[in-house]
């Protein structure tokens, strides 16, 4: 019988054995660029498997034929149909009701990972949100895959990474090349997956990173395409040049994509808290979801799933304005009531349908009140669909390279990349948060993106104070004190009161020259008497206590109940700490040392 130790005694020994036998995988940078390729590969290969193991049950559940797509459809072939997306509903809830025994926490996702926990991920977590979202979405569920197969992919290259004892900085860039192997993947579309992964999941774009990225997003996307996964690029022809007095029109459209991105976000928000409301427990949140989405989908099944195959006929048909705007109301409100009811997913592919649909709309008013304009309703789609998309998934360049390489045109790119970057800045300026990092908000994180902030989080007041302080009692005269502390054998010296509770603190060399009568108690020549900190807070919360009481040192004490004092931290020692720690993520990042 297996110790519980033995499978890490196993992986260091296949890691020495690698190094032996390859000795290029002790140059660090080339074994990363490695490792990236295999993560590549495990992602197109999985993403494939779970978007099959879907269209399987959509086949089943649905009818779909095969090569299909449920959302496609014009109409259910049967009512009773509506009533799935109940049972996938009921199933999800039975997964919470076993979590809830087992005790399970929140599962952490890849942004998350990146910015608190160095890229270290739980296979448990990958597994579930895997799981959940495809029963999720294979079930009608108006949610899209893409959280489950960016989990999988960062979830695999994480753990890989651990095996291979990688340093915190390659930890996270493979977590981000999985994520950027799973969208490319996805897409069919590596420069998409890449600046996913620069954009959304390491956080920043490096030289040193383009590498392995790529080579994870070029490697997951041939795997892909071998193994029978479906293309997404869409086929556009015969669009009409565009013209400089198209772009304040198209810019218009880049701001309301991302006014409409940030009123979806909200949507989801108030959905969720309505359902939090209800005196249902959260496992039969779901069923009421799923109810509401079937009936939604007995409407037009384009609001079921991802939308894949709606978006596709967005494209391919000229829809009127009513039918357009309607059709984007029913999906809007079947993704949010999924999300708000507790299936698992995302807003990806929606924010991706939602936009064409905007976009083709903004064409249909245009030709109303300005038909001398010209906008084209293909080309409007295409803006629409990446701008909304920015305000919800974030990254303008993933979007502009989403439109490039699934339109196969490249007139198209300097207004995407305008368009989008409006949108951005919108939401950036009105709003600050991605749909993932608001949801984190939510929660009450405040991390707002993938840099690596865990690091920071970790140097504690506790981890920095000085523990051997001088303490005298408050009550103490001026006098007995210049006699108790002479000038020289200490710098500062805490003064207690009863109960060793906190008063203040005694410069030595201000009381030595203070013209203050020797009877005075040194209790009322403390100084930063208000003013403490408690071990558990991290550099950034001590940097802003420090500023506020305009202080060089302040105690460290129990709790802000209880003044008990257990030591002294200086703001040159905490801002000394702070440059060290910030260099070393520098010099991780650049590759150096």
């Amino acid at each position: 019988m297996l110790s519980r130790n033995q499978p890490q005694v196993y992986a260091r020994r296949l890691r020495a054995v690698l190094l032996r036998s390859i000795p290029l995988l002790e140059a660090r940078g080339i074994a990363v660029v490695i490792l990236a390729g295999v993560v590549g590969v495990m992602a197109g290969i999985l993403v494939t498997a779970m978007s099959q193991i879907v269209q399987d049950l959509h086949g089943l559940l649905f009818g779909v034929q095969p090569g299909g797509r449920l959302s496609g459809m014009f109409s259910l072939a049967n009512p009773m149909q509506a009533l799935i997306p109940a049972v996938g509903g009921a199933l999800l809830g039975l997964t919470v009701i076993w979590l809830r025994l087992r005790k399970f926490r929140t599962p952490v996702d890849p942004i998350e990972a990146n910015a608190l926990y160095g890229g270290r991920m739980s296979l448990t977590d990958t597994f579930i949100i895997a799981g959940q979202t495809m029963i999720s979405s294979g079930f009608g569920a108006s949610v899209g895959l893409e959280a489950g197969y960016t989990q999988v992919g960062s979830g695999l290259a994480s753990r890989l990474a651990r095996i291979f004892r990688l340093r915190r900085n390659d930890v996270r860039v493979l977590v981000g090349c999985g994520a950027a192997g799973a969208i490319a993947a996805a897409f069919d579309a590596p420069l998409t997956g890449a600046f996913y992964g620069f954009e959304l999941v390491i956080g920043i774009y490096s030289v040193a990173n383009v590498a392995p990225v790529m080579t994870a997003a070029i490697s997951a996307s041939l795997t892909a395409e071998m193994f029978g996964g479906v293309p997404f690029p869409l086929e556009l022809s015969g669009l009409p040049q565009l013209t400089p007095s198209q772009y304040v029109p198209f810019l218009l459209l880049g701001l309301l994509g991302g006014a409409a991105s940030i009123a979806i976000m909200q949507l989801v928000t108030l959905i969720e808290r309505g359902f939090n409301r209800l005196s249902v427990d959260a496992s039969l949140r779901p069923v009421i979801g799923g109810v509401i989405v079937g009936l939604l989908g007995l409407i037009t099944p384009q609001v079921l799933s991802s939308g894949h195959g709606a978006l596709h006929r967005e494209f391919a048909m000229n829809y009127g304005l009513t039918v357009v705007a309607s059709v984007f109301v029913l999906k809007l409100a079947a993704s949010a009531i999924s999300l708000g009811s507790g299936f698992r997913g995302g807003l990806f592919f929606a924010s991706l349908f939602l936009g064409a649909l905007l976009g083709k709309a903004f064409a249909g008013v245009m030709a109303l009140i300005s038909p001398a304009t010209g906008i084209d309703p293909s080309v409007a789609a295409v803006v629409g669909m990446t701008s909304l998309a920015v305000g919800v998934v974030g990254g303008p360049l993933t979007m502009t390279f989403l439109a490039l390489e699934s339109t196969r045109d490249l007139t198209l790119t300097g207004v995407v990349l305008a368009a989008s970057i409006m949108a951005a800045i919108l939401v950036r300026e009105t709003f600050g948060y991605s749909f993932s990092t608001w949801r984190f908000h939510l929660r009450g994180e405040t991390i707002r993106s993938a840099h690596d902030v865990g690091w920071m989080r970790s140097l504690t007041v506790g981890s920095m104070m000085r523990k051997d302080i001088k303490t005298i009692d408050a009550s103490t005269t001026l006098a007995d004190f210049r006699k108790q502390i002479p000038l020289g054998s200490a710098q500062r010296v805490i003064a207690l009161g009863p109960g060793d509770q906190y008063v203040g603190v005694l410069i030595v060399a201000e009381l030595h020259s203070d013209p203050a009568g020797g009877e005075v108690p040194v209790r009322d020549l403390a100084q930063y008497k208000d003013a403490v900190l408690v071990p558990s807070m991290n550099v950034q919360a001590a940097a802003e206590t420090f500023q506020r009481a305009g202080a060089e040192e302040l105690a460290v004490v129990e709790d802000f109940t209880d003044h008990i004092v257990l030591g002294l931290l200086t703001e040159g020692h905490l801002m000394r700490r702070y440059a060290e720690e910030l260099e070393k993520a520098r010099r991780d990042l650049s590759g150096e040392g």
